[in-house]
């Protein structure tokens, strides 16, 4: 009987612990977001486009620059913590590390807020093409899952 006991309050303490650690949940904040295109700037030829994604009016947004490339295009992702590209080219859409000379965050800084594994999730999101609004919908939805646990707090 004691074991049958033990057993209930251990299925019921792990039940309790998995409830209330997914109802804390770290990303269900990142669920709402907004973007809004940046006008009336001088960008250089290569930078097609400028939008800005906010999560939260607390914080600063994310820049998004539309950038074209010989491969197709990049959405290249600016935060004042790290840098992350997404290209649509002829294999799909997917997520990618920014080029050297677009990145203005040191490598071992963005490698530390940027997930490895999920990068390599996220290499191929669609194989289909996407215009500029479907590209913004998945980066700002992909984004959260990029950035690791510890470091969630630089979108909200």
């Amino acid at each position: 009987m004691k074991k049958v006991n033990l057993l209930s309050v251990l299925v019921l303490a792990t039940l309790f612990v998995s409830v209330s650690a997914s109802a804390t949940g770290v990303r269900t904040q990142f669920k709402s977001f907004e973007i809004k295109e940046v006008d009336n700037l001088y960008m250089g030829k290569s930078v097609k486009a400028l939008w800005t994604v906010s999560y939260s009016a607390e914080e600063d947004p994310v820049t998004v620059v539309k950038r074209t490339t010989l491969e197709g295009v990049e959405y290249v992702v600016h935060s004042k913590h790290f840098q992350v590209s997404y290209a649509a080219t002829s294999e799909g859409f997917g997520a990618k590390e920014t080029r050297k000379a677009w990145s203005d965050v040191p490598k071992r800084i963005a490698r530390a807020v940027i997930s490895q594994e999920e990068m390599e999730r996220q290499r191929i999101i669609t194989p289909n093409k996407v215009d500029d609004e479907t590209a913004l919908g998945l980066i700002a939805s992909y984004l959260p899952d990029l950035i690791n646990d510890g470091y969630t707090h630089l979108l909200n």
